[in-house]
């Protein structure tokens, strides 16, 4: 089967769901979380079977710069969707599932990058699956953060949307932002380790850039986690330290993977 069908599907799925969700807050209604889920999950569905399609080959895991995206992609939304079941983070959904129909068509039509098949051991792949979850959950954090600064600001305008409505008081807000962030902080310390010990001449195979970057940020999140614990830290401070630790992240992998696949050609 070509992954062309279950690609579209899922966009298809991804985009009826962020429209229904966003015609109910704009209506100031409440999206009803069963059918949110129900397409989310069908919307997973396909888009699972296309990255299965589009990344497994003969030589080993092609996971070239739109592959890579559409699977965090695929596990932050799998992620947040569990998470609802426990916690009222389904606002996020509304970023998310726009996010998701994005990836997916551009994992299926845009050009492959120049990156090598990786092998599959069973090491690597350890460190690929705590690599994606550390990302899944810092960007979960990041947009956590920024729904957070626009709650804060709706209400210090006492001017709250429909969207902020719906919202969780801010202090859960903010709460449930620095669970994310403790979360993937340890899924990001753990991929940090199992990449030293799995993978040989870490600093080579054009790792270099991507590793630094991923300690630095690794050093940003821990100290704004100090931060909070120590000095509560909250409010504006706390969502530059977060946005300032996954841009790190994301030039670590993004970055360092767009330069030597479309421009480097390595």
């Amino acid at each position: 089967m070509h992954p062309l069908l279950p690609s579209l599907a899922a966009a298809f799925l991804y985009a009826g769901a962020a429209l229904y969700q966003g015609l109910r807050l704009s209506q100031r209604g409440t999206p009803d979380k069963r059918l949110l889920a129900l397409l989310g999950v069908c919307a997973l569905f396909f888009h699972g079977g296309s990255l299965f399609m589009q990344m497994h080959s003969e030589a080993g895991l092609s996971l070239d710069f739109f592959n890579a995206a559409s699977l965090i992609a695929y596990a932050v939304i799998l992620l947040t969707l569990l998470s609802c079941i426990r916690i009222p983070v389904e606002n996020l959904l509304m970023l998310l599932f726009p996010l998701g129909c994005l990836t997916v068509l551009l994992a299926q039509f845009m050009p492959t990058g120049t990156s090598q098949p990786i092998m599959e051991q069973p090491g690597i792949r350890l460190h690929i699956l705590l690599s994606v979850i550390a990302y899944g959950m810092l960007t979960i954090a990041v947009l956590q953060s920024l729904l957070v600064l626009l709650q804060d600001h709706q209400l210090k305008h006492k001017h709250p949307s429909g969207l902020i409505k719906n919202f969780p008081p801010l202090q859960t807000m903010e709460s449930l932002l620095f669970g994310f962030l403790w979360a993937g902080w340890l899924m990001l310390s753990l991929s940090l380790l199992s990449g030293a010990l799995f993978i040989e001449n870490l600093f080579a195979q054009h790792l270099a850039h991507k590793t630094i970057l991923s300690c630095f940020a690794w050093v940003v999140f821990a100290v704004l986690l100090w931060g909070r614990h120590q000095l509560g830290w909250r409010g504006h401070k706390a969502i530059r330290w977060t946005l300032a630790g996954f841009c790190l992240l994301m030039l670590a992998y993004f970055g360092s993977k767009l330069v030597r696949e479309f421009i480097l050609h390595i």
